[in-house]
């Protein structure tokens, strides 16, 4: 299989279009750019021969004809996002489906899920499509500003039509950048990914006292914001017995109220996000961070308040699809590539429950993503891209 990589390069320029500012993208889920370029991609799907169809959840599908390989990725952002997370993986695949339909199979299919930057949860649009988070349960979640999903897939209500039935694929397969400085460093050109780790995510609150930071002396406060850095530094300190270098955890989004200079903060509330490969140590940690909240908001007088509990399981990569991946990087990278596990989460997560996926990476330039400064050497997009076809062609 010849792919064209001038056309799969000039579809990925296209697609950074929608929301571009700067060098990034600005493309969250069911914002007008995100949908704008769903509506793109639809018509390149279209033109490409394949049937259309847009989920409840805004998930887009182009749809081969019969049984297929379904290949794809994502492409909404960051709020300030690069231009090739997920919209790599959605670009490559509408030129293995082009080339395919051009040389006479075999079927492709393309998806482009929704919402998989978690505007409103952990891959939501993928974990809907799965099976592991129902469409009720998901009209629940909330973003940041407080609007429920439900109101913003509004948005989306004329595009919606029936859902696909996972039965028609045999597999999945997402191209991805690296997202990390492994490859880059390196000098490799090609990952071949061996597994997905796990992630948990919730929101934590303290509820202390509101008062005048004038009058209010130190040994009478309880100010919320002491109590969050106090608990980073003691759940930073106690993680480090049960985790291992590949072990990750994040403060992230923090909400301080009523975040003034001279009143002090009697509420914060803050994401707590964590990541590794074994299940187990997951639940070690989950017990460490509920333990050491609730230790500090004992000792200083707060109120605790523990959110929904999200996350997904480490995922192993189908072995079968892997080869083919290994297959092929040696074809085009030879001994410039590896197989390694990918610290980030992907949709090939949620879709591991319905059929085999398999994963493959292309360098990050200096180990950058989400944000602007994302990039990755055009050679290196077209070397996945080749990977890819060489993959398809064996399977």
């Amino acid at each position: 299989m010849k792919v064209n990589t001038e056309r799969f390069l000039a579809d990925l320029d296209h697609l950074r279009s929608f929301g571009a500012q700067g060098t990034g993208v600005v493309r969250p889920a069911y914002s007008a750019a995100d949908i704008a370029a769903r509506q793109w991609l639809a018509s390149r799907m279209t033109e490409v021969g394949l049937r259309v169809h847009f989920d409840a959840m805004g998930n887009l599908f182009g749809v081969a004809q019969g049984r297929s390989l379904l290949m794809g990725s994502h492409s909404d952002s960051q709020p300030e996002g690069g231009w090739l997370d997920g919209a790599l993986g959605v670009a490559a695949a509408l030129e293995i489906a082009r080339t395919a339909q051009e040389q006479g199979g075999p079927a492709i299919s393309v998806v482009s899920f929704q919402d998989e930057e978690g505007r409103f949860g952990v891959t939501t649009g993928s974990a809907v499509w799965s099976g592991h988070l129902t469409l009720a349960a998901a009209d629940q979640l909330c973003d940041t500003a407080g609007q429920p999903l439900a109101k913003a897939r509004e948005a989306m209500a004329d595009l919606a039509g029936a859902d696909v039935d996972p039965a028609q694929f045999t597999g999945f397969i997402e191209l991805h950048i690296e997202q990390g400085p492994t490859l880059d460093a390196s000098g490799e050109q090609i990952g071949v990914v061996s597994d997905i780790v796990g992630i948990r995510d919730m929101t934590l609150t303290f509820d202390g006292q509101q008062n005048h930071a004038g009058t209010t002396p130190m040994a009478l406060r309880r100010d919320a914001f002491q109590a969050l850095s106090q608990f980073n530094t003691l759940l930073n300190e106690r993680l480090r017995n049960v985790v291992t270098p590949t072990s990750v955890w994040t403060i992230g989004h923090v909400t301080l109220s009523p975040n003034a200079s001279s009143i002090v903060p009697g509420n914060v509330r803050f994401s707590m996000q964590w990541r590794d490969g074994d299940t187990d140590r997951l639940g070690r940690m989950e017990g460490i961070i509920r333990d050491t909240a609730k230790e500090v908001a004992q000792t200083g007088g707060f109120a605790i308040e523990f959110g929904e509990m999200l996350g997904l399981e480490p995922v192993a990569m189908d072995a079968g699809l892997r080869s083919a991946l290994e297959a092929g990087a040696q074809s085009v990278a030879a001994d410039r590539w590896r197989v390694m596990p990918s610290g980030a989460l992907h949709d090939a997560t949620n879709v591991a429950r319905l059929m085999p996926v398999a994963m493959l990476f292309v360098p990050s330039i200096n180990g950058i993503s989400h944000d602007f400064a994302e990039d990755t050497k055009r050679e290196d997009l077209a070397a996945g891209l080749k990977v890819l076809a060489h993959a398809v062609s064996q399977l």
